[in-house]
């Protein structure tokens, strides 16, 4: 295990893409940040173990437990108010985006 020492505000690095940044220290409890890749998921070890746990149980599932499940009935198709069943819907016109403003010389401002 690779221990660090880091003060408030102060960060370590990750690879290229994962950032953990000290935010708070309150007693005996730190706050991180982290910054990382929405591809890769960060959670802490208790819900990480959790959800690993679940995944296993679900993974031993049989044919048989699923016959014990509720039928869900027939499937129905979401009705959009105002319009009646097996209406005929005509393609939304396509309206074209506007054109972006024309700058002239003279025209930008300095700071």
């Amino acid at each position: 295990m690779l221990v660090l020492s880091r003060q408030r505000d102060e960060t370590i690095m990750i690879g290229d893409d994962i950032e953990i940044t000290v935010v708070d220290i309150r007693g005996d409890k730190v706050r991180l940040g982290i910054t990382a890749p929405t591809r890769i998921a960060v959670h802490r070890k208790e819900v990480y173990e959790a959800i690993k746990a679940e995944n296993q149980r679900a993974s031993q599932i049989t044919g048989a437990d699923l016959s014990q499940l509720p039928s869900p009935g027939p499937m129905k198709r979401p009705r959009t108010p105002g319009i009646a069943p097996g209406a005929k819907l005509a393609p939304a016109p396509i309206t074209p985006a506007p054109a972006p403003p024309q700058i002239r010389p003279g025209d930008a401002k300095t700071a």
